[in-house]
């Protein structure tokens, strides 16, 4: 069972993970009607990849016996200005989502909740292989 404030935190993760499907969501369809298909179908694989990691979040709350939170997602923005700059907004927008994991891995330590630390390494990992690749896109784009 999760501490309440377990409970908490994870739910703002459900929150955090369907904004980025959201945004990644808004940035595709900027990108498609810009003309920029390639980048919008990459685009909107993320956004799918960050719908799955909300669903994760609602399964693992639910698995431990709490309650997942399905909460209002705020409007993203819809204009992007231009490729780099979109691209370092996702960049931007991973470095949070990756900091906000390991706030969920602190505050499992804190609570010495190490099934839900063992749990979350998968994203720690995951986070590491996002900023990787979103580097590897604007390297490019310089």
């Amino acid at each position: 069972m999760l501490t309440k404030a377990m409970e908490t935190i994870l739910n703002e993760q459900i929150e955090k993970e369907g904004y980025s499907s959201n945004l990644y969501l808004a940035m595709a369809v900027w990108a498609e009607s810009n003309g920029f298909n390639g980048i919008s179908k990459w685009l909107y694989a993320q956004a799918e990849e960050e719908r799955l990691h909300m669903l994760k979040f609602i399964s693992y709350v639910g698995e431990r016996d709490a309650n997942a939170i399905i909460p209002e997602f705020k409007k993203p923005p819809v204009e992007f200005g231009n490729i780099k700059d979109l691209f370092e907004e996702v960049y931007k927008h991973e470095q949070f989502i990756s900091a906000s994991i390991n706030d969920i891995v602190g505050k499992s330590l804190d609570e010495k909740d190490y099934t839900t630390h063992t749990w979350v390494q998968w994203f720690v990992n995951e986070q590491i292989e996002e900023e990787a690749s979103v580097r590897e896109i604007l390297d490019k784009l310089k």
